[in-house]
């Protein structure tokens, strides 16, 4: 049953009669319609009249209306208005450009502005390779989209798109201070998108992909890594493997087992599970098995894809031909970038003892937390209200932050190891447990440490 969450948190503005009892009453029934009260405020009130501001936390759209319902419903009270927390937070949008320097008098405008400015075009005009040091290039990202992937909602387009990529560039400046900037494109043209971004591309240190629909998201880095002379890097495939191989550094060391001696199993092979079959084998795996909706990738599976066939080419030693289900059996470890509710507790049980379970489909991970906890030893998903969220943001604010510092020109895939890496060693001996084998995302530590891994790669 689903929970009352703070993604749908909503403000009641309540006009009821002047007593106590009239407030305790409303209280009372919002709880009883399943809101989870977070405070009531006074807003207005008279000698018979009070005007009552109730917050409470719902699960749905829907059950904030349910909620005003069993308000209205009750006598003397009246609902004026409701408001939702999360739309409210969008308004307007969520991030902003503020000057660094001074603009008082007419001394600073003839040095930030003309005729000032002039002086520091012509030096990059001769010397272009200074733009990164006397321009915001030496600290600014764009975040690019075409809208054809957004969390689970699919393509809705780069309209639709842009309170997401919004919320990145507020984690990149919130958690690195590196300053990014929405880039959402309306166009789904790979040619054209690579066109684009190299044209925009003298402004920024740094491209951050998001949210390009799989196999074109492969295309488009690897053409842009190649042509462009600052890192690109695709977050949905390599901040997800990043954040993975760390999480999984660590819960192998709770049920004491090498990297090179499991066997993996990965549910989903498209961007985010091709980046993490990659990069679990940079740092030393062995033994891993890809499986799509149909089951194992095996040499008869080959379908022309170049992405599909390297994994085929790399992976699966033994040759399974199964399901998922029955590739589970005797697995160490599960890894699901795929879809909700396509395993059970039952299924999780026939892995090895010890288990290790990373289920990271969104909303809904592949198999109940719950029920997985019930014989696996450690248990990881993409959300937030359970142990171990496995969130992007570990990862790219800090590598960013390191690749910017840096100057990089590029970005390697020894740089994501380290930046794994870096991550995990977070998470002291003394503070590891089977609950707690990444830190938690507020850590300020993880992004210090990953931006100093990838400073010395680079």
């Amino acid at each position: 049953m689903a929970l009352p969450s703070p993604s749908y948190t909503i403000t009641l503005r309540v006009e009821v009669p002047a007593s106590q009892r009239a407030t305790s009453t409303v209280v009372a029934a919002v709880a009883e319609a399943g809101g989870a009260v977070m405070g009531v405020d006074i807003a207005h009130s008279t000698n018979t009249q009070l005007v009552v501001d109730v917050t409470c936390d719902t699960v749905d759209g829907e059950h904030g209306e349910r909620v005003r319902a069993a308000l209205d419903a009750l006598e003397g009270v009246r609902v004026l208005k409701m408001s939702d927390s999360t739309f409210l937070m969008h308004l307007g949008g969520k991030i902003e450009v503020t000057a660094k320097v001074p603009l008082k008098t007419r001394r600073d405008l003839s040095r930030a502005y003309t005729p000032g400015v002039a002086r520091v075009c012509l030096a990059i005009a001769e010397k272009p390779e200074d733009a990164r040091r006397l321009t915001i290039k030496r600290n600014t990202v764009a975040v690019v989209t075409d809208g054809t992937a957004v969390l689970g909602l699919g393509d809705i387009g780069p309209a639709a798109a842009l309170p997401v990529m919004e919320g990145k560039a507020a984690l990149f400046k919130e958690f690195a201070n590196v300053d990014a900037w929405p880039v959402c494109l309306d166009t789904k043209d790979t040619e054209e998108i690579i066109s684009v971004v190299k044209a925009l591309a003298p402004v920024y240190g740094g491209v951050n992909l998001e949210d390009i629909s799989a196999p074109r998201c492969f295309e488009i880095e690897r053409r842009l890594r190649e042509e462009l002379d600052i890192p690109v890097f695709h977050d949905d495939q390599h901040g997800t493997a990043i954040v993975v191989l760390a999480a999984l550094i660590n819960a192998l060391k709770v049920v004491g087992k090498e990297l090179a001696d499991v066997r993996i199993v990965v549910s989903g092979v498209g961007a985010a599970g091709t980046a993490i079959i990659k990069l679990l084998m940079a740092q030393g795996a062995r033994n891993i098995v890809g499986f799509d909706r149909y089951g194992a990738l095996h040499a008869g599976t080959r379908n022309g894809d170049e992405h599909r066939s390297w994994i085929i080419d790399h992976t699966n030693p033994e040759g399974f031909e199964g399901s998922l289900k029955e590739g589970l059996a005797r697995a160490d470890v599960f890894i699901g970038v795929s879809a909700g509710d396509i395993l059970t507790g039952a299924d999780v049980a026939r892995m090895n003892e010890g288990a290790i379970v990373f289920a990271l489909a969104n909303p809904t991970p592949e198999v109940d937390p719950i029920e997985a906890g019930q014989s696996a030893a450690v248990v990881a998903t993409g959300r937030s209200d359970y142990p171990n969220q496995i969130n992007n943001v570990l990862a790219f604010p800090g590598l960013f932050r390191g690749l910017l510092d840096a100057g990089a020109s590029h970005i390697s895939d020894e740089m994501l190891r380290v930046a794994a890496v870096a991550i995990a060693e977070v998470v002291g001996d003394d503070e590891l447990n089977p609950a707690f084998v990444i830190p938690g995302v507020f850590d300020t530590r993880v992004a210090e440490a990953v931006a100093e891994a990838v400073r010395a790669e680079a």
